[in-house]
């Protein structure tokens, strides 16, 4: 399963879940499939909209854990 860190990351910055679908542009289900890390496949183009939307590189939407295990 992937472990996303997306809620973390945008509770750090003030944004709650509707906040970051409109900035991102995603959709509701999908964010909230990818906030509640319910999800065992990700979507490329739906991680890059997040994280410019939070400011961040891909990489960092995901667990260390799951990072260190691709390796």
């Amino acid at each position: 399963m992937v472990r996303l860190r997306i809620k973390e990351l945008a509770e750090a910055q003030g944004l709650n879940k509707s906040q970051l679908q409109l900035k991102s542009g995603v959709t509701l289900p999908l964010l909230t499939r990818y906030w509640n890390n319910n999800t065992t496949e990700v979507k490329l183009d739906a991680l890059q909209k997040i994280a410019n939307a939070l400011g961040v590189k891909t990489g960092e939407l995901f667990a260390e854990n799951d990072i260190e295990n691709a390796a």
